[in-house]
Parts: C-alpha cells; sequence; structure tokens
C-alpha cells in the first residue's frame, strides 16, 4: 500500500472506531433534540471547528432543519440577539475550553436556548455548562505531530452526516422535497429527473 492509501485508511479507521465508541444514549438524545426542535437550531465553533459547524449547518438546512451558522466574535457583539428561548445552540469545540467560546454560553443559557456541547472532554468548561454533552474523540489525527485536526474534524462532520441521514428516514424525507430545498447543481438534475419519473 502506498503512502496516501495508508493515510486515507487510517482516517476511515478512525470513523469505524468512532461508530463502535460513541454513546449510543447521547447519539439518540442528540438526534431527537434535532427531530423534534421546532425553533432554531444554530452551530459555533472557532477554526477548523467553525468550519465543521459551517458544513453542518449546511447539511441540515438540506434535510429541512433551520441550522444557522453562529459566528464566535459577532455572537458577543449583539449576534446573540438572534437565539432565543427554545432555539438549540450547538458548540463544537474539541478542547471544550476555547475562550472565543466560553464567553457567551452563560448568555446562551440565561436565553433559555438548550446548549448542546460536541467535545472529546467531557470535563471542560462547555461540556459542564451544557445540556447535553456527545463526546466525539478519536485516537488519532493524520499528521505525525497529531496536532492538524484532521481526523477529529472530519468524526464531528460524520457524526452529523449520519444524524441526518436517519432524519431523513425518519422523517420520511422525499425527493420532492429534496428538490424543493436542493433545486440547482447536479444533485437536483439527478433529483427533477427522479421525481418527473416517480
Amino acid at each position: 500500500m502506498n503512502n496516501y492509501a495508508a493515510l486515507f485508511q487510517a482516517e476511515g479507521e478512525e470513523i469505524i472506531k468512532l461508530g463502535q465508541s460513541i454513546s449510543e444514549e447521547d447519539f439518540t438524545h442528540l438526534l431527537k433534540t434535532l427531530e423534534k426542535n421546532t425553533n432554531n437550531v444554530f452551530l459555533t465553533g472557532c477554526g477548523t471547528s467553525a468550519m465543521a459547524a459551517r458544513k453542518v449547518t449546511h447539511t441540515l438546512n438540506v434535510v429541512g432543519i433551520s441550522a444557522f451558522y453562529l459566528n464566535p466574535s459577532d455572537a458577543v457583539h449583539g449576534g446573540l440577539g438572534q437565539v432565543k428561548k427554545g432555539d438549540t445552540v450547538i458548540f463544537i469545540s474539541k478542547g471544550g475550553s476555547t475562550k472565543e467560546l466560553t464567553s457567551f454560553d452563560q448568555n446562551v443559557k440565561e436565553k433559555q436556548a438548550k446548549i448542546v456541547a460536541i467535545t472529546e472532554n467531557v470535563d471542560s468548561v462547555l461540556a459542564k455548562n451544557a445540556d447535553l454533552v456527545v463526546k466525539v474523540k478519536v485516537e488519532k489525527e493524520l499528521d505525525e505531530f497529531n496536532m492538524l485536526a484532521t481526523t477529529s474534524t472530519l468524526a464531528v462532520i460524520s457524526l452529523f452526516d449520519v444524524i441526518a441521514t436517519i432524519l431523513m428516514k425518519d422523517e420520511n424525507f422525499t425527493k420532492k422535497a429534496f428538490l424543493l430545498n436542493h433545486p440547482s447543481g447536479k444533485v437536483g438534475q439527478r433529483l427533477a429527473k427522479d421525481v418527473r419519473n416517480d
């Protein structure tokens, strides 16, 4: 096996391990939280976690969840005004103590929005203040220093890919509904053709 193929395999194996190790109770709680939520869902994070939060936001939107990315720096300068009672705010943070995020989690709590922490550190500040903690931990990042947020970021995205797929099935999400949310691009073309042929 060549070097790059081995790296692909290593990353894939970490995702498989996550599927085997993640708490079923916490996973189900997160699934039900999104399934039952009739308000808005906000996702927030810093650095690479922000990129994961943006991707998850898009995925949830596609399957009909009203999700929005909450920029941490904007949040503390008035952006928190969009968060209302009954909303869900999902904090994505590997270490769970990023000061840009811990600077406003209490504000979210006072607004009576539900706090979900996606982190590998269940003893972190965010985890202790959360209503639900989902531990997402990988044994090793892909780089030789075990520092670059690679596999851990993919693990968070994979978690919500699985959640979104289950939501589609549980909510009987049809191709027609999919097309209404995603009318353009190659996906839109395929969906339009399938809908016409159904």
